[in-house]
């Protein structure tokens, strides 16, 4: 048995939207179970997201500092944002948001893992990039507002990030899984095997 996630899509006999707001919103299916009955499921509708794993020279791994306000928290992260535009190149999308959240660019992009953050009740699919050879973006700094313009910067050793999440000190989805999976993939068969940047995404088709 090939140990794989596969598509499938239970009968919906009814659905609606109770509830729409800026970027995501709600949906209620009424799902056939394989039993024969119908259930209610609620879930978030979103648009998918990118976020990068920016490693320097040094093996220091670029993150931020920001305010969560759903968990009452500052998180350190990883550079991160939503896919706006249906369609969009995930690969560009993700080399805005280093360049607005870092104000820094990258030479080498690799895929380093897709993840569903929590699918028993959203379907936010997350693209997470491997970034190498950082310099420092061209032209002025992206204008920053709201939460953003708290955020604080650091490059942080990917031995100490690693640490940090083993001991419940950070809880970012995006960066618990990308740094655990940096880790993976270097005890494997090494971050030059990481699939292209360009590498098909079935959760969030895109655009060449």
């Amino acid at each position: 048995m090939a140990i794989k996630d596969t598509p499938e899509e239970w009968t919906v006999t009814a659905s609606g939207t109770p509830f729409t707001g800026g970027k995501t919103s709600v949906r209620t299916d009424h799902v056939v179970m394989p039993d024969g009955s119908t259930v209610t499921r609620d879930y978030q509708v979103h648009p998918g997201s990118v976020a990068v794993l920016a490693l320097d020279d040094a093996d220091r791994v670029l993150v931020l500092r920001q305010y969560r306000h759903p968990v009452r928290q500052k998180l350190w992260e990883i550079p991160a944002g939503l896919l706006d535009v249906p369609g969009e190149n995930p690969l560009h999308a993700a080399r805005r948001e280093l360049y607005e959240e870092a104000h820094v660019k990258a030479e080498d992009w690799r895929v380093l893992t897709d993840v569903y953050t929590t699918p028993g009740g959203c379907d936010e699919a997350v693209r997470i990039f491997l970034a190498r050879g950082l310099s420092e973006a061209d032209g002025e700094r992206f204008e920053v507002s709201e939460e953003e313009a708290d955020m604080e910067l650091a490059r942080v050793p990917v031995d100490e990030l690693v640490r940090g999440v083993l001991a419940g000190e950070l809880h970012n989805n995006c960066l618990v899984v990308g740094v655990l999976s940096l880790t993976a993939a270097r005890a494997g068969d090494g971050l030059d095997a990481l699939r292209p940047a360009d590498a098909p995404w079935p959760a969030r088709p895109f655009d060449a």
